[in-house]
């Protein structure tokens, strides 16, 4: 008798270990329809019998979402061969192509966690991670291009989505086996303008999220620090929120005194406080150990013109421009500051002159680098110079005025 009940308890213990799919999984294998399929996963995900089924249900989304990026991505490849013999390539389906790629690379992330969970011996033994790893990665890529598109559609929220998920799994574990060494010339870049959309839209824990991803980038740590601060500054509310930022900026820019963004924001942020010493003394500082610093001689003449010192300011200003003539906003305020200053001359209609035509000369290279005025409003100063030198009707007066009305 013991030897039969011993029978058959192996005969029962066989049959529950090689059980088959349950029949939620069932259902979601039958259909092939993706976005079927995916509302199935996602209504009865609480039904499969175990973390096996949801990843074996999550990569059928996968292969599903693959057929559809491989499918159009085919089209592509013909279409492009058809125009290099001469011949009309057919349309494919770009839309779909891209939302292929985003749905394969969101359920393989679900996929390789589920993958991953030990079984009931307490053994990890992952079924789809080789598989995946390689033609995800690649789907992976065409997000970059996808949030490109959806830029030039103007399209913010399709920018985030996209370029949102390639920056979120650039660390995914299921894809740390794939070579992403190619990404380096551009992850930064997209960092820092997904940064831009995220604030844009009022994220910003996203924007800062993606701001320290671009700030790993030599070429776009800087602006992207700068975007931090300014982020930063942007949410400050109270009195006591501006003190506490100015002393954590304090103690940052003492460990990176080189730190341009972090000057330019500790000095705004003492302008804003009407904390004139302390702006005087930063600047100071600065020039001191960087004589040729661009930055800190345009804040020092920014700080002048607001005191209307028109003479020291001036004198700031063009050793801004000797270091660098390249910024419509610093060369624009010379500008306005000589024309004051000339506007206070009496009785010397010559000398007055003189300094106008002095200011034109550098209202009108902030006019050739800044031609539509998104910088620097240029316009008005520049009138007054045209106008001085050479009358109401000369005919760049007139286009001056054209542009104020």
């Amino acid at each position: 008798m013991k030897k039969i009940l011993f029978a058959a308890l192996m005969m029962f213990t066989t049959s529950t270990a090689f059980a088959g799919d349950s029949d939620a999984l069932k259902a979601i294998m039958k259909v092939k329809n993706y976005a079927e399929a995916a509302a199935l996963v996602k209504s009865s995900l609480g039904q499969l019998a175990s973390d096996a089924e949801k990843a074996k249900a999550y990569n059928h989304l996968v292969n599903l979402a693959m057929e559809k990026f491989d499918k159009e991505g085919t089209a592509q490849l013909e279409g492009q061969a058809l125009v290099q013999t001469g011949k009309e390539a057919q349309p494919y389906d770009t839309v779909g192509y891209y939302e292929a790629a985003y749905n394969a690379l969101m359920n393989a992330v679900e996929c390789d966690k589920y993958d991953n969970m030990p079984d009931a011996k307490g053994k990890v033994k992952p079924k789809f991670h080789e598989a995946n790893v390689t033609r995800v990665g690649n789907a992976r890529i065409q997000l970059v291009n996808a949030g490109q598109r959806e830029a030039q559609l103007a399209n913010d929220q399709g920018v985030l989505k996209y370029w949102g998920a390639f920056l979120d799994t650039e660390d995914a574990p299921f894809l740390k086996d794939y070579d992403k060494s190619g990404e380096a010339g551009f992850l930064g870049q997209v960092a820092y303008f997904t940064a831009l959309y995220a604030n844009q839209n009022k994220q910003t824990d996203l924007a800062l999220k993606y701001l320290d991803i671009a700030m790993k980038d030599p070429e776009q740590a800087a602006e992207a620090q700068a975007q931090k601060f300014a982020i930063g500054q942007a949410a400050l509310k109270t009195k006591e929120d501006t003190v506490k930022f100015i002393n954590e900026l304090k103690d940052f820019y003492a460990q990176n005194p080189d730190n341009e963004a972090a000057f330019g924001t500790l000095c705004n942020l003492y302008a804003g406080q009407n904390n004139k010493d302390a702006v005087t003394e930063l600047i100071n500082d600065k020039i001191s150990r960087d004589p040729n610093n661009h930055t800190a001689w345009a804040l020092k003449g920014q700080s002048e013109m607001n005191a209307m010192d028109y003479d020291n300011a001036i004198e700031s200003f063009k050793k801004a421009c000797e270091i660098d003539d390249t910024n419509p906003v610093v060369l624009t305020y010379l500008g306005f500051c000589m024309n004051n200053k000339a506007a206070g001359i009496e009785g010397d209609i010559p000398a007055q002159k003189a300094l106008y035509k002095e200011s034109m000369k550098y209202l009108e290279r902030a006019k050739e680098i800044d031609p539509d005025r998104m910088k620097a409003n240029w316009a008005y100063p520049l009138y007054q110079c045209y106008y001085i030198n050479y009358s109401a009707n000369d005919p760049r007066t007139k286009e001056m005025e054209e542009m104020l009305k």
